[in-house]
């Protein structure tokens, strides 16, 4: 087995970055999900609600955070040594303290989403716990919903897909690490995982909202696919399952096509 993809979510819901390597840090991948955005409330906006949203793209240009809009037209973001506020913040369960960084930015994605909102920043020192549920203490996260990494197959996108009347990419379903040469679903069996030399526990099943039925060239929800295929084969205890949340052990270098070691089962 190897790896095939590896993904950063800069900002929360909005579009990935492809990448070739990533240092492995201890809240996970350098920039995953480390901006979001916030209504007029601190509640956290994601595409549940605001599908368009996947049509920013964020980029980082010399350690700035650069998003770009459909038309092509982009707004650098100051860094949080410029933060005009700070804020609490809600994301599902958790309160966690963040950085308003800017009212200009602000106001450039209040326009592009079509309502007021703020960007805020989770800075280093900020501590947010992984569900002790299923996590150690001392996991920890950004503003993901929940861990730092999510993984997902080729082979289970390519079983769902054998059973759609049309084919979805994997995108859709927001990986931070893709693998390939196992077999479908074969994740759901693993306990421990790794890769490059850095040691990965997988924690937790993904029980999948209905972000994958918006499609990310569109910015709109396309009806109830992929999720109505996946509730015939993939639904337990009234959720549906796809992918599977891991927790990293320790720091070090992802590349793509590195081996992915099974440990534990």
């Amino acid at each position: 087995m190897q790896v095939t993809g590896i993904n950063v979510y800069p900002v929360k819901s909005t579009r990935p970055i492809a990448l070739s390597e990533s240092e492995v840090l201890p809240r996970g991948l350098p920039w995953d999900r480390r901006w979001m955005l916030v209504d007029r409330d601190g509640h956290f906006m994601t595409q549940r609600t605001h599908p368009h949203m996947v049509l920013i793209r964020p980029s980082i240009l010399d350690g700035r955070l650069v998003l770009t809009n459909s038309m092509g037209e982009s707004h650098r973001v100051p860094g949080i040594e410029h933060a005009e506020a700070t804020l609490g913040v809600q994301v599902w369960k958790d309160r966690v303290n963040a950085h308003r960084l800017s009212s200009d930015t602000d106001a450039w994605l209040s326009r592009e989403i079509g309502e007021p909102c703020q960007l805020v920043y989770i800075a280093d020192d900020e501590i947010r716990q992984c569900d002790l549920d299923y996590a150690k203490e001392g996991d920890r996260t950004g503003f993901s919903d929940g861990f730092p990494l999510l993984l997902i197959s080729e082979a289970s996108l390519a079983e769902l897909n054998n059973r759609l009347p049309e084919q979805v990419p994997m995108i859709r379903f927001r990986p931070n690490l893709v693998v390939a040469g196992c077999e479908a679903h074969a994740e759901d069996n693993w306990r421990a995982i790794r890769i490059g030399g850095i040691g990965f526990r997988v924690v937790k099943p993904c029980s999948r909202c209905p972000i994958p039925t918006v499609n990310p060239e569109t910015g709109r929800k396309e009806g109830p696919e992929p999720l109505k295929t996946l509730m015939s084969y993939r639904r337990r205890n009234n959720k549906v399952w796809f992918g599977q949340n891991l927790v990293h052990e320790g720091r070090g270098l992802l590349r793509v096509d590195a081996e992915v070691n099974i440990l534990v089962t």
